[in-house]
């Protein structure tokens, strides 16, 4: 990596140690270490390494020990021949509008042959805390141009919305094809794609979706693939939201940040924490994975004053399908609701498989609805989720006395759940619809319902809905 892409801010005296204790899968443990502290920045030489330099991070310092993690990992490092030189203060990365447009690996170093990405202003990869009280609430839409989010499931400008999924269901193609798509129909939106762990195929397919978006100079897409260094992914949604952070507040641009996915980074931040002898929580885990977790979710939102807004859509895998994992349940327990994909509606061939009863947005009321989307558009959800859930204990019931031995109000039901996974859930991998369109889609599924069956619309909007 070169010096400009990973940069300190205005360091004290530089120190060097080469007094190596222990080379341990990512760390190294230096004796001996003085003014070093927790969180600094550092680089590490080996003279058997070419002259290369790595990079690193101070987890730990106790008495003179010191212990830091490196990002290019310590294969090849030797005791008696490695250098650490450390800078003084945390790590930081320039940040600016010259990020969008560029392809980097997990820890910023370019990959699409352009040069280093510079800026006039650096800001700590660990992110300033926002203070509460200049919290501005999430409003506003962010328009995916996928129906069942947007007329579901709405995300909010600064909310902070996970999508739940299952190893073999199309996450990570849905999650490309938001950032690829979505739009907030203000001047100045850009998307932050931070994408941890992945395969070289997937790496491959999800830049071809977002090309047209790097093209146009709205995207920043950040890779650390599979075979890259583990530790690299607990760096990769650290430096994207910092990104993210000076373009929202700074910038005054509405950004989008989706980090694909959560569970890579927890798995890395796992397998650090046994590297560092570190008692285990739930799962082998490390104890503080809850705040580690809100540290990087509660980083998006609003400020008081200020024109842009950071929203998060973090994918998260649940390992055979538990909800109860600690990734997912602690997501849960930090973020604003959940896009949940379900199994069944992708052996169905639906695509997104979003499964409407399991997914929430909490803030849906505050940027949808009038002003904000439509007018009718909160009553018209809110029908056809009442709809459903009713559609489905007729088809629990149809399994016990038969299809036919239901009412012909229960087979209305059942028509309409049909009919809402094929008109509004099920789209081309690739299309993206309008607001209208999605709510007109709504319309023609709720009106195979008899109007007596109606009860969440107000008269209001059925009126309008008939032309008066």
């Amino acid at each position: 990596m070169t010096d400009l892409t990973l940069r300190t801010g205005a360091p004290r005296l530089a120190v060097e140690h080469s007094a190596v204790e222990e080379l341990r899968g990512p760390l190294l443990v230096l004796r001996g270490t003085t003014g070093v502290g927790w969180d600094e920045y550092a680089q590490i030489r080996g003279d058997g390494d070419g002259g290369a330099v790595r990079h690193g991070l101070v987890l730990e310092v106790d008495r003179d020990l010191a212990v830091v993690q490196v990002l290019e990992g310590t294969e090849g490092l030797t005791r008696g021949t490695t250098h650490a030189r450390f800078s003084g203060t945390p790590l930081h990365v320039p940040v600016g509008t010259g990020w969008l447009g560029r392809v980097c690996n997990g820890r910023g170093e370019p990959v699409d042959g352009g040069p280093p990405v510079s800026g006039r202003h650096r800001a700590p990869v660990a992110g300033h805390p926002l203070n509460p009280v200049r919290r501005e609430p999430p409003s506003q839409p962010v328009i995916t141009g996928i129906s069942a989010i947007d007329a579901l499931t709405t995300l909010v400008r600064g909310q902070k919305l996970p999508i739940f999924s299952v190893a073999g269901l199309p996450h990570l193609e849905l999650a490309a094809q938001v950032a690829a798509q979505a739009t907030t129909g203000a001047e100045g939106f850009c998307v932050v794609f931070g994408a941890m762990g992945l395969s070289h195929a997937d790496a491959d397919a999800v830049r071809a979706t977002l090309d047209d978006r790097l093209a146009a100079g709205e995207l920043l897409l950040l890779v650390n693939t599979a075979d890259d260094p583990v530790v690299e992914r607990t760096l990769t949604p650290r430096i994207a939201l910092t990104v993210a952070e000076h373009l929202a507040f700074e910038c005054g641009r509405h950004v989008l940040v989706v980090l694909a996915d959560m569970t890579s980074y927890a798995e890395a931040l796992r397998e650090v924490s046994t590297a560092r002898g570190e008692m285990p929580g739930r799962r082998a885990y490390p104890g503080y994975l809850y705040s580690d977790l809100a540290s990087l979710y509660e980083r998006c939102g609003r400020i008081r004053g200020r024109d842009g807004s950071v929203t998060i859509l973090p994918v998260v895998t649940m390992p055979a399908g538990d909800i109860t994992h600690p990734v997912p349940d602690l997501t849960g327990y930090i973020t604003e609701g959940q896009v949940v994909l379900s199994p069944e509606m992708h052996a169905r061939g639906i695509y997104p498989p979003v499964d409407p009863l399991q997914s929430l947005s909490r803030l849906m009321r505050h940027g949808a609805g009038p002003g904000r989307t439509r007018e009718d558009h909160l009553e018209l959800a809110a029908q056809l989720l009442a709809a459903l859930a009713r559609a489905r204990q007729a088809r629990e019931l149809a399994e016990i006395v038969g299809a036919s031995a239901l009412s012909g109000t229960d087979q209305y039901y059942l028509e309409l759940a049909t009919e809402l996974e094929r008109r509004l859930v099920d789209q081309h991998p690739g299309e993206r619809r309008s607001l209208e369109d999605t709510l007109e889609r709504c319309w023609q599924v709720a009106e195979i319902l008899p109007r007596r069956e109606l009860t969440m619309l107000s008269a209001r909007v059925l009126a309008a809905r008939d032309g008066g």
